[in-house]
């Protein structure tokens, strides 16, 4: 099975974390797309989702694949903000968050190179 560049697991990863934040946002009219209970309902299950699967296909250092979803989530929240006040809070909610999409993206990451190391 063909194996993603870091290019297009970059890609994959901050384009999808981008978008699911977006609209999020945008379909439900919360500044911050965790505002809205659909972001914890769907968009961050997705978000995990997203990560296994760009860990199975791109499964080399595939930590960073799940901390890039979360981190353009994190950017994209700071430049939106207009109070900095919370910001802290809500960047130390994100450390937290990033654990599952992390952990998911190894998981799928290492099944994949067991898999492809006993083909």
């Amino acid at each position: 099975m063909k194996t993603w560049s870091d290019t297009q697991a970059y890609t994959a990863a901050i384009g999808s974390g981008t978008l699911l934040w977006v609209i999020t946002g945008v379909l439900t009219g919360a500044q911050e797309a965790w505002d809205a209970q659909v972001y914890w309902v769907i968009s961050y299950p997705l978000a995990i989702l997203i990560a296994g699967a760009v860990g199975h296909f791109a499964p080399q250092r595939a930590w960073r694949w799940g901390l890039a979803i979360v981190q353009a989530q994190a950017l994209l929240m700071l430049v939106s903000i207009s109070d900095l006040s919370l910001a802290p809070l809500g960047l130390a909610l994100f450390a937290v968050i990033s654990i599952p999409t992390v952990m998911m993206s190894l998981l799928t990451a290492r099944k994949r190179l067991r898999n492809d190391g006993s083909a």
